[in-house]
């Protein structure tokens, strides 16, 4: 390929809504099965990267958007394309393949390809990632998929089987580039773009243009149009933001422990899926309180009726989608929970604008995993605003909170109500059981609660050692363990495979999740290093997942998973002291001898043989290794 020309336009992203801005959808010339789509979402002017860049990729030039993660990319790179798509005869081949840095990603664009291609017959739109099984996805590409959507390990190893053919391909999107190089992806990237045809389309979004987005820009795209958007985009000043790391499986825990601790009047919580309205909104009407969804599948009238509850104080929490949610005004609202973070910054600032209104302070509360960190940092880049980490209320709060509400309950209830007829069955049956009052009492306590446990149960702990290197104590001179927050219920883990085995991140997840029997929503951040990987898993594995994670392989090589615990302080090493008063008292000799050929938790080595890493230990900066941190 030529090497492109990159034409710069800058593009000023103030909101969508404003009055200069006249430019519609339907401006653009887009196939009508597209435009109806867009209606159907409620999308009628376009974000300045998708007024930018629609036009030029319908004409078949290539793109560089760089513009902030929340901008509107994905309708951006996907509308065009369904409406070129819209164009060509029918065909199974793969038309359009879409790189993401990570599994949620990729599936966030599948789902928006899939929307917007609703009113498009022949369109099968299927998202390929790891940590899941290969056969739905096997199956899926031998039925045809005009569109894929894939982060770049899955891909590469479905063009390695011959089960996806790119031979046909016209459009390919690069999507979050900087994050894709920056969790290591580089190699996959190139090698998968070396695999398509030279004619294919290219448009690559990228939040930076650091100077290796520039090059593959260079290498594989020809004349493309680089377009910039300055983001002027910003949050409520009375708006107190916070999140919070907690894991898929106990964010319905921590919603709990905030609502229980924290003084609230109206809440919406914000979910990304219709389904996912009705189930969080049951799951806290069983936990007693007052919840109703709205989604774009509830008549108008009834989302009405269920506002005016809100507004009125007949219901306390709102669980909505943000198509529900939009145009939303309540007063009442004090705080904004992101029960699911958005992949869009523009629909994060339109949900905490929900709360902090008419002079008002309010509380916008962010759950988010190790995996979506990176969006964190797109949120506060886009804002201009840090975001303050929140740790949960404890357990131990939380219950007393329960007991003295409890309390307050019996007080309230003796006071307000008739209990006389009660008072005469407790007292004869007392009196025919010969059993004490307080039994009596208990056990009408146990009926009131109705099944639904009075106390909160801890949740599985990461060690002592970690939760201190997570919460910044020193635990001594050199930790190799990770500083960045545990998340709630999770602990580090160290498997014996890094850099040097050449291990991917794609492989790790996808291992872990199939020998231990975990979702990949269980698997948390992973820090590949140069002979071994730290991995966030569940805190409570069973033994049997322990031991079969122990023996599992990853690319031949066993992982030996074991719980991290770091390298110890000094003054509980062996011979205590600095390494040379050790080495002087025969201490630090000692130490050696005990260890070697021993593997431990603090051991950095491998428990290979010696004569098998002979010139072997080499050091990352010299290979120009990368460290990733969250990878797919």
């Amino acid at each position: 390929m030529s090497e492109a020309t990159l034409e710069n336009t800058n593009v000023e992203n103030s909101a969508p809504e404003t009055e200069e801005n006249t430019v519609l959808f339907s401006d653009f010339g887009l196939d009508e099965r597209v435009l109806a789509a867009l209606k159907d979402v409620g999308y009628v002017t376009p974000s300045p990267i998708q007024a930018a860049t629609i036009p030029l990729l319908l004409e078949g030039r290539d793109v560089v958007g760089l513009a902030q993660t929340g901008t509107g990319k994905t309708a951006a790179f996907a509308v065009p394309a369904l409406s070129l798509l819209a164009g060509r005869p029918a065909t199974k081949d793969t038309q359009v393949l879409v790189l993401a840095p990570t599994r949620e990603l990729a599936l966030q664009s599948a789902e928006a390809f899939t929307s917007y291609a609703v009113h498009m017959d022949g369109i099968t739109v299927l998202p390929v990632y790891g940590g899941s099984a290969y056969g739905p996805q096997l199956n899926g590409l031998r039925r045809g998929a005009q569109v894929v959507v894939g982060t770049p390990g899955r891909v590469i190893d479905h063009i390695a089987k011959g089960s996806l053919d790119l031979s046909n391909l016209e459009y390919l999107v690069l999507d979050e580039a900087d994050e894709m190089l920056r969790m290591g992806f580089a190699e996959d990237v190139e090698q998968i773009l070396s695999s398509t045809p030279a004619s294919k389309q290219v448009a690559l979004f990228s939040a930076t243009m650091p100077p290796a987005i520039r090059k593959i820009a260079k290498k594989y795209l020809n004349n493309a149009a680089e377009i910039t958007v300055k983001s002027k985009t910003t949050t409520g000043a009375n708006t107190r933001q916070r999140y919070v790391q907690v894991m898929g499986p106990h964010k319905l825990d921590a919603m709990t422990r905030i609502l229980e601790t924290e003084e609230f009047d109206g809440v919406i919580a914000f979910v990304r899926t219709k389904a996912a309205t009705e189930d969080l909104a049951d799951k806290l009407k069983d936990r007693g309180y007052s919840a109703a969804a709205i989604n774009g599948d509830i008549p108008q009238q009834q989302r009405e009726r269920t506002v005016e509850a809100l507004r009125d104080g007949k219901i306390d929490i709102l669980v909505a989608t943000d198509v529900a949610a939009r145009g939303l005004d309540v007063e009442r609202i004090s705080h904004v929970v992101n029960y699911d973070i958005p992949h869009d910054t523009e629909s994060y600032v339109h949900r905490i604008g929900r709360t902090g209104r008419a002079g008002r302070t309010g509380d916008a509360i962010l759950f988010m995993t190790p995996r979506e960190k990176y969006l964190l940092r797109a949120i506060e880049k886009a804002t201009r605003q840090p975001v303050e980490h929140m740790q949960l209320p404890s357990v131990d709060i939380v219950n007393e909170k329960r007991l003295a509400k409890f309390s307050e309950k019996i007080t309230e209830t003796r006071s307000s109500e008739d209990i006389s007829v009660f008072k005469d069955l407790v007292t004869k049956y007392i009196a025919e059981h010969d059993v004490p009052a307080e039994d009596v009492a208990a056990a009408l306590a146990v009926m009131a609660q109705a099944g639904r446990p009075l106390l909160l149960q801890e949740v599985a702990q990461a060690p002592a050692r970690q939760r201190e290197r997570s919460e910044g104590r020193n635990d001594g001179v050199g930790s190799r363990g990770p500083t960045r927050p545990l998340t709630e219920g999770n602990a580090t883990y160290r498997i014996a495979v890094g850099r040097r085995q050449r291990v991917l991140p794609g492989s790790i997840v996808g291992a872990i999740a199939n020998e231990g029997g975990l979702s990949s929503a269980q698997i948390g951040g992973i820090d590949i290093r140069a002979d071994h990987t730290l991995v966030e898993l569940p805190a409570d594995l069973s033994k049997d997942q322990l031991r079969a994670l122990s023996r599992t392989r990853i690319g031949g090589e066993l992982i030996h998973l074991e719980l991290d615990k770091g390298r110890k302080p000094a003054r509980e090493r062996e011979g205590g002291g600095s390494f040379n008063d050790r080495a002087d008292r025969g201490g630090f000799k000692k130490d050696f001898k005990k260890r070697d050929g021993e593997r431990s938790f603090g051991d950095r080595g491998s428990d290979r043989p010696f004569k098998k890493r002979e010139g072997g230990f080499r050091d990352s900066a010299a290979t120009g290794a990368r460290k990733p941190r969250f990878r797919d």
